[in-house]
């Protein structure tokens, strides 16, 4: 036996522990340990075995260290069909997570007892593959058709008591694993329970697999595993166990050989890997326990909202006693939310907005916060004074942060008689749900403000990325490029609605004209107003369609119009019939003659420009990594998560092809289309952007 599973004899029962820190992960030697002593207590005189997890879980699933390389011998299917086929009582004393592999593992066991803290789930498909083990052929048998296809579908972890009501798990009792677990095989055989393979239980109910296929499908916007999964329990319930286990084994197969299978396994590593960063290792974060936040607005609101949930206290600075209670109000409508979702009880609910939020009007309340958070109106002259107000009264040590969106924070942290304090922190709203976090570091901050803001994005549950100071830092200013190519499509003769369901077929969840009503028309208006008063380069294709949308009151959703009709509902998204005339009129005053996109074009163009300023932004280090651009688009602009983020898709399509493109559309258009340094010297040598996280992580 390996040392990853322990063995030991407690009368008739034998144990066998797995002793493979710290989540007990599925790899080699584990499976050689189960196959190795279910064979030795099957020659040792056992009756019956128990399977517990060491430390704080049981098997929490696969080993991610034998992500894409080739399997050793025993695979995990054959360990679980080795378990069940055991003539000796197998049992399961669960806790912690039991995920993918490990509910697999589970499964191939006669009885499963657990603790009520226990989790278990089937997340595969989040990885782009299916569950390969037999759960997509024990689970459905145990817990029934429609349960198994829910968990297996969306991946979602659920606690033991719905575990038990699904017939996934047959008793929950608190207590030490190894306790219960002994305590309950030796009832077992004292009652002569007899085995209870779940491959010789009936097949489940057959449902209507060619709908809840298509319905997934849809629903997934192009991700495959999901659906492909409806096909494995489909041949649990119309094939033989083993006919079933070797369709469930092909689909499982076809999968991995896919290019989302790649895409997500690369967000999943990137997502662990983002928020480590060289310049941090050693450098403390500084203390954090009460947080500032200037500005009551909906970004304010959200901000002390994720805080509050948190554990910090939160003083809400507003200008007038009215706009304070306003804030209050937004807060209070957000923890509500959580209320609802059983997230924090009544009492917590209470004690969040009348104990730990505090409410003032002037500056002097901030003075004894660790960290200060503006998230006031998007204007440098506005943030310059709230910074020069903030230095006077911030304890020395105190973290000054600003949520500026696109504005320098540079410029912002000079106004102080402390930059090295000074830092941006650029949330994506609603704030207290959007994961992710741009941690803006600014010529002049320091490293712990630095590992402050992480500790800060870790606390709140987001996924931190760092950014270099530029217009728009890493996501707005990829944003803004590859939106200027939906532009330029839509003047040559593209519509916002097809560009938008091209797209959206794409895997985006929203097309970027919705995306535009949804945030507000007129945001972008006072960008564009910005940059025409700082001076365009007169190669710029400038338009002002949107312009008269704006002039005319129409921000999008929220008033009612914009590229879209909302009057029947904020989903409704009725194209506005004022759009195309304005479009039409505008390139008839431009001399353009439209012709006609296709779809493919549309997205090939898109993502191309998208790709093309990514690479601008890592080459001039604005992000540090290409994964850097992959989680930010991933987690705060809508990029499809199972093709891994443009740099990603990058790869995947070929860097060499995608780089041809760019100089071809360059032809038509130099100044937009200019090629990134870094793209062509990765085509140059050989090289693609994935080389370069290697490279960042050796």
């Amino acid at each position: 036996m390996t040392d990853a599973i322990g063995y030991e004899r407690i009368g008739d029962i034998a144990i066998l522990k797995a002793q493979n820190p710290p989540v007990n992960a599925l790899g080699y030697d584990v499976r050689v340990g189960l196959m190795d002593g279910i064979a030795r207590a099957e020659t040792d005189g056992a009756k019956a075995v128990l399977i517990y997890g060491e430390g704080n879980t049981y098997f929490a699933g696969a080993d991610i260290r034998e992500f894409g390389q080739k399997p050793k011998a025993p695979g995990l299917p054959e360990v679980c069909d080795r378990i069940e086929a055991s003539p000796l009582l197998v049992v399961s004393a669960m806790h912690g997570t039991a995920l993918g592999g490990g509910l697999e593992v589970a499964l191939s066991t006669h009885y499963r007892i657990a603790v009520p803290s226990a989790r278990v789930g089937l997340p595969e498909v989040l990885l782009g593959i299916l569950p390969g083990a037999g759960g997509t052929q024990r689970l459905p048998r145990v817990a029934g058709t429609e349960a198994a296809l829910d968990l297996i579908i969306t991946g979602r972890h659920i606690k033991a008591d719905e575990a038990l009501k699904l017939g996934v798990i047959d008793r929950i009792e608190d207590g030490a694993p190894r306790d219960i677990g002994l305590a309950y095989t030796r009832e077992l055989l004292d009652q002569g329970a007899p085995r209870r393979p779940v491959s010789e239980m009936d097949a489940p109910a057959p449902v209507d697999f060619d709908a809840v296929y298509d319905s997934v499908l849809k629903k997934g916007r192009g991700q495959i595993s999901p659906a492909t999964a409806v096909r494995a329990v489909q041949a649990a319930a119309e094939l033989p166990f083993a006919e079933g286990m070797k369709r469930e084994r092909e689909l499982f197969m076809d999968l991995m050989n896919t290019d989302q299978r790649e895409g997500l396994i690369h967000a999943f590593f990137s997502e662990r890997a983002v928020g480590k960063l060289p310049e941090l290792k050693g450098v403390e974060p500084r203390p954090l326990s009460a947080i500032g936040v200037i500005g009551g607005g909906t970004m304010g609101a959200g901000i002390a909202t994720a805080a509050l949930l948190s554990g910090l206290t939160v003083t809400m600075l507003e200008m007038t006693p009215e706009a304070a209670e306003a804030a209050k109000g937004r807060i209070a409508g957000n923890l509500q939310g959580a209320l609802k979702r059983g997230k924090i009880s009544p009492e917590k609910f209470e004690a969040l907005t009348e104990k730990a939020l505090t409410l003032a009007t002037d500056y002097g309340a901030l003075k004894d916060a660790d960290l200060v958070i503006e998230a006031v109106f998007e204007e440098m002259e506005v943030k310059k004074k709230v910074f020069t107000q903030l230095d006077a009264v911030a304890k020395p040590g105190a973290v000054l942060a600003t949520n500026t969106s696109y504005l320098d924070v540079n410029q912002i942290a000079a106004v102080t008689s402390r930059p090295a304090d000074v830092i941006g922190l650029h949330f994506f709203s609603p704030a207290h749900v959007m994961k992710l976090l741009e941690v803006v570091v600014a010529d002049r901050t320091a490293p712990d403000v630095v590992a402050t803001g992480f500790a800060l994005g870790k606390r709140l549950g987001k996924i931190s990325v760092r950014a270099g100071v530029c217009d728009g830092f890493i996501g707005n200013r990829i944003l803004s490029t590859y939106r200027t190519c939906a532009d330029h499509m839509i003047l040559d003769g593209a519509s916002p609605y097809q560009i938008d369901k091209a797209l959206e077929d794409f895997g985006f969840a929203m097309g970027p004209f919705a995306v535009a009503d949804l945030a507000g028309l007129d945001i972008g208006w006072a960008v564009r107003k910005r940059k025409r008063a700082e001076g365009l380069d007169p190669r710029a294709r400038d338009s002002s369609y949107a312009d008269t949308l704006c002039e005319g009151g129409h921000f999008g959703q929220k008033t009612g119009k914009g590229y879209y009709d909302y009057a029947a509902g904020p989903r409704s998204r009725v194209p506005n019939p004022d759009v195309l005339p304005l479009i039409e009129a505008e390139r008839a005053a431009q001399g353009l003659a439209p012709r006609a996109f296709t779809d493919e074009e549309i997205v090939r163009r898109y993502m191309a420009a998208m790709v093309n300023e990514s690479a601008k932004v890592v080459g001039e280090g604005i992000a540090r990594r290409p994964l850097d651009v992959d989680m930010t688009l991933l987690f705060g602009y809508g990029f499809p998560r199972y093709r891994g983020g443009p740099l990603k898709w990058a790869d995947l399509q070929g860097l060499p092809g995608l780089l041809e493109d760019i100089k071809s559309y360059a032809k038509e258009d130099p100044y937009f289309w200019e090629p990134a340094p870094l793209l062509e010297q990765l085509v140059a040598e050989g090289r693609n952007f994935d080389d370069l996280n290697k490279e960042a992580a050796a």
